[in-house]
């Protein structure tokens, strides 16, 4: 004998609220998702690019127009003003005046900088990660906590204590060094990886270790009943699944370090064997600031070398930042 169930009086508001209950989270993302898409989000996201390119379109402009057109009238009045020349980039370029000295050199300088600091602090943030995240020792927590409030600090704190550290032991190990094999001069890039590396661990190691906890464990546990060591799952395992957030990372480090001329200016010396292009974008002004058709040309040309980087490696930026700065 089947019962037939009786099906109770229920008015269309009260079902309606039944089933937005039953679905409330599917609906959340449904309508996040349809405002972000829509017509108004994407013409206010087209105005936020376009006034954030505006700089940079008017950098451009002023880099090819004539010295006197950039020193009397605004980029916005080149049609008004009209006038182009290639004078400012064969100025910069190809110059070897002691005014405006070849730019060759200090990319050459900024190159030699940034990679092996993108390569150190990368691989050292990668290694602190796994180990804080996957290999069990007394005081983990502890030393995770003291890294992630690192980032507290401001960077300026650390450049009279750091630069009297190298001062007091590594200046005489250099010259040392130079005494031995006297081709390695005195002044080497050695102050400046280090410093950069130092300032841009705590972040990478942060953002590193929440994307390597989130791992399947599964993954590590099988690795170990095979008989991997510690070495052969980070490398093996690790790494390859944290493409992403390591080339995330290599974008921020990349442009911040290309960028820099405070760590540089501290720990480079200011000799032109060792300062990075930023440092003589400084100086080509001039004493009263007067050669800004220099600094325009310049300026952008420093762009470029940020500009390849980031559209190459842009696919892996946003997934690699968004599964490296949350925890769950």
């Amino acid at each position: 004998m089947s019962v037939t169930p009786i099906e109770l009086p229920v008015d269309e508001e009260t079902r309606g609220e039944l089933r937005r209950g039953f679905n409330a989270d599917g609906t959340k993302a449904v309508r996040v998702k349809k405002r972000l898409t829509s017509r108004t989000a994407t013409i206010f996201s087209l105005l936020i690019a376009i006034v954030w390119t505006i700089p940079t379109f008017g950098l451009l402009i002023s880099s090819f127009r004539p010295e006197n057109l950039i020193k009397s009238t605004g980029w916005w009045t080149i049609f008004q003003n009209w006038g182009w020349t290639l004078d400012n980039y064969s100025e910069v370029l190809l110059s070897s005046s002691a005014s405006a000295p070849q730019l060759g050199a200090y990319f050459v300088n900024s190159l030699a900088i940034t990679i092996p600091v993108v390569v150190f602090a990368t691989v050292l943030a990668a290694m602190a990660a796994y180990a804080l995240a996957w290999i069990p020792f007394k005081g983990a927590g502890i030393i995770f906590i003291i890294i992630f409030a690192l980032q507290i600090v401001p960077l300026q704190m650390a450049l009279i204590p750091l630069l009297q550290g190298f001062t007091t032991f590594l200046l005489p190990i250099q010259e040392w060094v130079h005494e031995v094999i006297p081709v390695i001069p005195v002044q080497s890039y050695t102050q400046v990886w280090i410093a950069h590396t130092i300032f841009g661990l705590p972040l990478a190691i942060f953002l590193l270790h929440n994307f390597i906890s989130e791992i399947p464990g599964e993954l590590v546990e099988a690795a170990r009943v095979d008989g991997a060591n510690h070495g052969q799952i980070f490398l093996r395992i690790i790494l390859p699944l944290s493409v992403p957030i390591l080339a995330s990372f290599a974008i921020f480090q990349f442009l911040w370090v290309w960028n820099d001329l405070l760590v540089a200016l501290v720990f480079s010396g200011g000799t032109p064997n060792v300062a990075p292009l930023t440092q003589r974008l400084a100086e080509l002004t001039g004493n009263r600031g007067q050669e800004w058709q220099r600094l325009t040309a310049s300026a952008f040309i420093s762009l470029i070398v940020p500009l390849i980087v980031f559209f190459s490696l842009q696919r892996f930026f946003v997934r690699g930042l968004l599964a490296g700065a949350t925890k769950g």
